[in-house]
């Protein structure tokens, strides 16, 4: 005659490996990558955050949300289809960028010449030399604020 076992010992061991799976892979992992991302990478695992002024503007990897017409705008509501996926995305393609330009120059009376040579300046491409051109939306506005200080005085 076979002895038959209690449901519970059959199952201990499959509910024992869920849950150290769970505590290995929800909490300890992520905890150790945390923590030696903040170690190995403080600046970028801080969020790459940028300051103007002894204060915080902006980070170069998220939108940040410039609307007033004297500043690149990163989310271009003209052109729909170059919006990224998430929306967030702190880059504009260099076309999207040469079409704000009207709206900077007649906001702020920056000449159009000097407007297209900054983003000439602050152009990246997505394949170092090859790809599509775009800018960074931060660091150009970031430069206006710069080169222009009677405009935005209040910037910076």
């Amino acid at each position: 005659m076979s002895k038959q076992f209690p449901a519970w010992k059959l199952y201990r061991p499959v509910i024992l490996l869920a849950v150290i799976s769970m505590l290995a892979c929800g909490l300890a992992f992520p905890l150790l990558v945390t923590g030696v991302s903040q170690v190995a990478f403080p600046h970028q695992a801080g969020g790459s955050l940028v300051q103007l002024g002894n204060r915080n503007v902006g980070s170069y990897y998220i939108d940040n949300g410039f609307t007033l017409p004297i500043f690149f705008h990163a989310r271009n509501e003209s052109n729909p289809a170059t919006v990224s996926a998430s929306g967030v995305d702190p880059d504009i393609t260099l076309q999207d960028a040469l079409s704000q330009v009207p709206r900077i120059h007649s906001a702020t009376g920056i000449p159009v010449s000097a407007l297209n040579s900054l983003l000439g300046a602050y152009e990246q491409r997505t394949l170092w030399v090859t790809g599509d051109p775009y800018v960074n939306v931060l660091q150009v506005n970031l430069a206006l604020i710069a080169a222009y200080p009677g405009v935005y005085s209040s910037y910076g």
